[in-house]
């Protein structure tokens, strides 16, 4: 096979924070109704938050992360994830605890 591949990755901790939340959890959070209140509603009385219960949105919290990239021959599709460990190794990216998530791969002619 001819052309490239460009795999883009980051590194990740066991300790990042990852989490998702749907709106329907955020806002059974009094603390959080209080202050959308306080904010949005100023000088209003009698103010509820309801939930479109048609929209099921979500959102992520999660560790803002530096994405590195590299590119390979397509032979070396098979071993991508071996590539990307050792060229974060090779840039002392990786620590104790550590380890590399795929973000992206392209095919670059």
């Amino acid at each position: 096979m001819n052309g490239n591949i460009e795999v883009t990755y980051k590194i990740v901790n066991k300790k990042d924070l990852n989490l998702s939340l749907s709106l329907e959890e955020l806002l059974t959070n009094e603390k959080i109704v209080k202050l959308i209140k306080s904010e949005f509603a100023k000088g209003y009385r009698n103010i509820d938050v309801k939930i479109d219960t048609e929209l099921n949105d979500k959102f992520k919290l999660e560790t803002i992360k530096d994405l590195h990239h590299f590119s390979v021959l397509k032979d070396d599709f098979a071993d991508i994830l071996t590539l990307a460990e050792e060229d974060a190794s090779s840039r002392k990216l990786l620590k104790k605890d550590c380890f590399v998530e795929l973000v992206d791969i392209k095919t670059v002619e």
